[in-house]
């Protein structure tokens, strides 16, 4: 068609195509890239391993310390075998050798808190079998020391009702021992819970029913 118009002088156009060339679309591959390669964990393992290294390297005692501290712990051990043995000497009856672990833990752990409560356990069992002033003097003296402790106020307040002849400070520390544990005012608890020694049980009978 072309060679006819140009043979007949006839002027052609050849049509071009119009439209506009479209941009190429874009590959999947630029749309959703890649994710990202994994960080690698080695400088963080490292660095927790570093870390851990210095806390366990870090050590607030030095082996003094240490050594004192382990010798403590023993002694602390050691105290506490005697006085639970002490107390269960005295809860089957047996008050002199109750007497002897008791007074022990007095005198070689006098520093530790817990000897205080081995003298509790001491002036019970001093006024069933030993000098019933000095139990009762010991009973003082731990009523300050362990203020506020029931069983050396109810304890005392027989004691004093009893021996002393002193109702009046009796009621005061039984009124101190009862509001802290009005357990005291049973026989039946001192005798069976606490094992107190007969002589105080009965000391303790005739205070409350004021006989």
């Amino acid at each position: 068609m072309s060679s006819a118009c140009c043979s007949s002088q006839i002027p052609c156009f050849i049509e071009e195509d119009d439209e506009e060339e479209k941009p190429p679309r874009p590959l999947a591959s630029s749309l959703h890239p890649p994710p990202p390669p994994p960080k690698s964990t080695t400088s963080s393992s490292s660095s927790s391993s570093a870390a851990a290294a210095a806390a366990a390297a870090f050590d607030p005692l030095t082996g003094a310390e240490r050594s004192a501290s382990a010798v403590l712990d023993r002694r602390v051990a050691d105290a506490v075998r005697l006085l639970d043995l002490a107390r269960d000497l005295q809860a089957q009856g047996d008050f002199p050798r109750a007497l002897l672990y008791f007074t022990q833990v007095v005198k070689d752990y006098k520093d530790l808190a817990l000897s205080e409560y081995a003298r509790v356990g001491r002036a019970l069992v001093l006024y069933e079998i030993g000098d019933r002033d000095e139990a009762i003097a010991e009973m003082e003296d731990v009523s300050v020391s362990l203020k506020g402790y029931p069983e050396i106020h109810a304890a005392l307040a027989a004691a004093l009702y009893a021996d002393k002849h002193a109702p009046l400070l009796a009621e005061n520390q039984f009124a101190i021992a009862t509001l802290l544990d009005p357990h005291y005012t049973d026989l039946s608890y001192v005798k069976e819970t606490k094992h107190w020694p007969p002589s105080l049980v009965s000391s303790l009978q005739h205070f409350i029913t004021l006989s």
